[in-house]
């Protein structure tokens, strides 16, 4: 996999506070979270020394998942899908595998999955970039509603 299959965005929101609004948005996209790893926590916990910061979430929408996993049962070595958020020259990154590139690992995929993997990345996408969405921005949409 290179690096085109990974989907990158990027804020100037700590990563504290994009790890606190990622579940609810993620939910606002029929996407629960499933699991959390703090990465750094885990590798000192183990006994290794690890000074960044990552943490990783696992996210689903179980009726795509369903979908996919009915047609190719070998897929759920890939799933549920991942958000990965880090610090990188001061800003705060957060990155997910494209959909279609996973699939794509696992040979002829089933009837509809390709559909499937471009709505999940649409909504992969949405909840990413509405996580990285600024303050300022937030209030200066919600000032033009009303």
């Amino acid at each position: 996999m290179n690096k085109s299959s990974i989907l990158i965005r990027s804020t100037s929101i700590s990563i504290d506070d994009v790890c606190a609004r990622l579940p609810d948005i993620a939910g606002k996209h029929k996407f629960g979270v499933l699991g959390t790893h703090n990465l750094k926590e885990k590798m000192e916990g183990k006994g290794v020394p690890f000074d960044r910061e990552c943490r990783v979430y696992e996210v689903c929408n179980p009726q795509q998942a369903q979908s996919i996993l009915v047609g190719d049962i070998t897929v759920s070595a890939a799933l549920p899908c991942r958000i990965s958020i880090y610090a990188e020259n001061g800003r705060t990154m957060l990155a997910t595998i494209e959909p279609a590139a996973l699939l794509g690992l696992f040979g002829a995929a089933s009837p509809g999955a390709e559909q499937i993997a471009n709505e999940v990345r649409t909504a992969l996408v949405a909840i990413m970039e509405e996580t990285c969405e600024e303050p300022q921005a937030i209030a200066a949409a919600t000032t033009a509603v009303n």
